[in-house]
């Protein structure tokens, strides 16, 4: 089953205390002002909060599914996810959650444990 556009708004405003915003023409999501994920503009892909020392081990192990915009995301904590590359709503959970708490405010993180793995 292919992950949608509408999977990833779903799973974005299912995190505590985000919201959608457009931002150059396509829904974006925020948490404390800042954006966690973007959809591209065909809803094939979305942007996601990941750090730079991190992106080329991803794509090196999985370039069907993670990529860069050349130009764009070289300067940024950015990478891309082709949404039909994702095996379901689950990783794509996954994927936006950890792209929350890279961009959540610390208090917000802290009152969530259950999305750090801590819980309990």
């Amino acid at each position: 089953m292919t992950t949608t556009a509408q999977d990833v708004r779903l799973i974005a405003l299912s995190l505590p205390d985000s919201s959608e915003k457009p931002a150059w023409g396509k829904p974006t999501f925020r948490v404390g002002g800042k954006i966690f994920v973007a959809l591209a503009d065909d809803d094939t892909s979305i942007g996601v909060k990941c750090p730079k020392e991190d992106r080329a081990e991803l794509i090196a192990a999985e370039p069907e599914k993670f990529f860069l915009h050349p130009g764009h995301d070289d300067n940024y904590a950015w990478i891309r996810v082709r949404l039909e590359a994702l095996a379901d709503a689950t990783e794509l959970r996954s994927i936006l959650t950890d792209s929350w708490l890279q961009t959540a405010p610390k208090r917000l993180i802290a009152a969530h444990p259950e999305l750090t793995g801590t819980a309990g």
